[in-house]
């Protein structure tokens, strides 16, 4: 059954020399509201209340406003790495169970536990400087490029609260292939790739006007 094994958040930014970041998050005791998109009043959006966003113009936002990665991926990169990766430690919001987040669909619908939260799959995340130095691992963005399991990133269409144990019902899939690995290879690794993306119209609109000069290219 998939599930939430943890919901996780960032109190506070941490400082990694020029860059601020709320990468670094810790599972929760507690079950957590998630806001919907609405009126910005004292520049709050939708996304997991409490939780920090170091760097805005880059992170957060509707289209990002939860991101989940998957225990089992986490496993295989604890294997590989040699060294522990905790829940959290990849600045991940939720720690999945029993779902492959690589093959979810753009569009694709989740209830998450039993108080109405509803997300929608966006987007693959893409690796940046600030992932690369939090782990501090040498050629982590190539590293993680290359094994193209991303997790993915929701936008909140229905708010509630979530917590650990919740489970994770797919209530609806659009009628298209275009899986976040997918999408990923596009971005990261074959761009030939970038016109199948237009089937999904879940996309984010920086990605689709990614998209539609890649079609006009």
């Amino acid at each position: 059954m998939a599930s939430v094994l943890t919901v996780n958040t960032a109190p506070a930014v941490v400082d990694l020399g020029a860059m601020h970041s709320g990468i670094d998050k810790r599972p929760s005791a507690e079950p957590l509201t998630v806001r919907a998109p609405g009126p910005r009043k004292g520049g709050l959006g939708s996304g997991v209340v409490g939780d920090t966003i170091g760097n805005s113009r880059h992170h957060g936002g509707d289209d990002q406003a939860v991101y989940a990665y998957g225990r089992e991926d986490l496993d295989d990169w604890q294997s590989r790495l040699g060294r522990d990766i905790d829940n959290g430690m990849f600045g991940e919001n939720i720690t999945t169970s029993g779902v492959n987040l690589t093959d979810r669909l753009v569009g694709e619908r989740w209830a998450v536990g039993d108080d109405g939260l509803v997300l929608e799959v966006t987007s693959p995340r893409t690796p940046c400087k600030t992932f690369s130095t939090w782990l501090g691992i040498p050629g982590w963005i190539k590293t993680f490029t290359a094994a193209g399991v991303p997790g993915a990133y929701f936008r909140v269409l229905e708010p509630g609260t979530m917590r650990a144990g919740d489970r994770i019902q797919i209530i609806e899939r659009p009628d298209h292939s275009v899986t976040v690995g997918v999408v990923f290879r596009a971005l990261m690794l074959e761009p030939a790739l970038m016109p199948t993306l237009a089937a999904a119209d879940a996309l984010p609109d920086k990605i689709k006007q990614q998209v539609a000069r890649r079609r006009r290219a």
